[in-house]
C-alpha cells in the first residue's frame, strides 16, 4: 500500500535569467516536490491555489501522474503565482514576485489529514498559508510534518527584489513540526542577522532551539557544500557528491526535500536520508524543468527497486 503524502505549497510560473543572457521559463514551485513524490511512486494529496492561466500547462505536465490526487487543487482567477529569478555568476539569486495567489483555506487539508503518512509544507511564495491556519493543521495532524522554511523569510512586496528579513517568531511556525529544512541565509534570518553567514556553532544553536519546540531533525542546506544535519544526539555535515554538469539549479532544494521526506517516512535515519537526498538533488541540476525532474526521479527509483530485487535473489 502506497504511503499517502500531503503537500501544501504554491505552483509558480518561473522566468529564469542567467548572467550569460540565457533565459527560459516554465512551471515550478511546489510541483518539484510533486514530481519527486510521484516519481518515487507515492500517493500525493496536493493542496494549493492554482491560477487559472497556469492550469492548462500544469494539467499537460502532470496529467499522466496517476498517484497525484488533485481534489485539494483550487482554481482561482488570474495569472497565478508569477516569479522572475535571476542567477548572477556569484552570490544569491535575485527573486521578484510579479503576482501571487491568495493563501490556502485549510479546510481541504483538515478533512483528510488523518489519512496521511506525512505532511509537507513548502513556503514557496510567503503567501502560501496564514499562520493561524497552519497552527490548526499542526494541531490536527497525527503524522510527521516536514516544513521547508524557504520564502517565509523573504519580503513580500511585488515587483521588487525580495530581501531576507529577520523573523523572531520563527519558533511559532515550527513548533510541533518533525523535520525542518532551511538554507544558511534562512537560518541567519531566523537568528536575527540576515546579512551574516552563520557559523557551525550558530547553526547548532539554532538546531537546539528547534528541538526545544519538538523538532526531531534539522536539515540546513549548504549549496555546493552539501547539507548540515542536526539531531538532538549528534550533528554532521554531508558533502555533496558534485554534479558532472550544471544546467539548472532551480528546484535542487525541492528535490532534496521530497526525497529525504520519503526516506524518513520509510524509517531511514536523518543522516542516511540526507545522503540519499543529496545524490538525487545533485543529479537534478543536470536537467531542466518539472517534466525532466519527474523522469529523472522515476528512472532512478526503478534502478533502486531493480537493485533491491537483485540483492534478494
Amino acid at each position: 500500500m502506497n504511503k499517502k503524502f500531503g503537500l501544501i505549497g504554491t505552483i509558480t510560473h518561473d522566468v529564469i535569467t542567467l548572467e550569460s543572457g540565457q533565459s527560459f521559463e516554465g512551471i515550478g514551485g511546489v510541483l518539484y516536490q510533486v514530481a519527486v513524490l510521484c516519481g518515487m511512486g507515492r500517493e500525493v494529496f496536493l493542496y494549493t491555489n492554482l491560477g487559472e492561466e497556469l492550469e492548462p500547462e500544469v494539467d499537460k505536465i502532470t496529467g499522466a501522474w496517476t498517484t497525484l490526487q488533485r481534489e485539494g487543487v483550487i482554481r482561482v482567477s488570474g495569472p497565478g503565482n508569477q516569479v522572475h529569478l535571476h542567477y548572477p555568476e556569484k552570490g544569491e539569486r535575485v527573486e521578484i514576485l510579479k503576482s501571487v495567489v491568495p493563501p490556502l483555506n485549510p479546510s481541504s487539508v483538515l478533512q483528510n489529514i488523518r489519512e496521511l503518512e506525512m505532511l509537507i509544507l513548502v513556503i514557496n511564495s510567503g503567501f502560501d498559508i496564514e499562520f493561524s491556519d497552519w497552527r490548526k493543521i499542526v494541531a490536527a495532524a497525527k503524522c510527521p510534518i516536514w516544513l521547508d522554511i524557504h520564502s517565509l523569510l523573504l519580503s513580500r512586496e511585488l515587483n521588487a527584489p525580495r530581501e531576507y528579513l529577520p523573523l523572531f517568531e520563527w519558533k511559532n511556525w515550527i513548533e510541533g513540526v518533525s523535520f525542518v529544512q532551511a538554507n544558511t541565509k534562512e537560518v541567519a534570518s531566523m537568528l536575527g542577522c540576515p546579512d551574516k553567514v552563520p557559523s557551525d556553532t550558530e547553526m547548532s544553536h539554532y538546531g537546539k532551539m528547534a528541538f526545544d519546540v519538538g523538532v526531531e531533525a534539522v536539515f540546513i542546506t549548504l549549496g555546493k557544500e552539501g547539507v548540515f544535519v542536526i539531531t538532538p544526539q549528534k550533528s554532521r555535515k554531508i558533502a555533496s557528491p558534485g554534479a558532472e554538469k550544471i544546467i539548472d539549479t532551480t528546484g535542487c532544494g525541492d528535490v532534496f526535500c521530497g526525497t529525504v521526506a520519503v526516506k524518513t517516512a520509510e524509517g531511514s535515519d536523518p543522516f542516511t536520508a540526507a545522503s540519499f537526498g543529496l545524490k538525487l538533488a545533485t543529479k537534478a541540476v543536470e536537467v531542466k524543468g518539472i517534466k525532466e525532474t519527474y523522469i529523472l526521479i522515476r528512472e532512478n527509483s526503478k534502478k533502486v527497486k531493480k537493485g533491491k530485487g537483485n540483492e534478494k535473489a
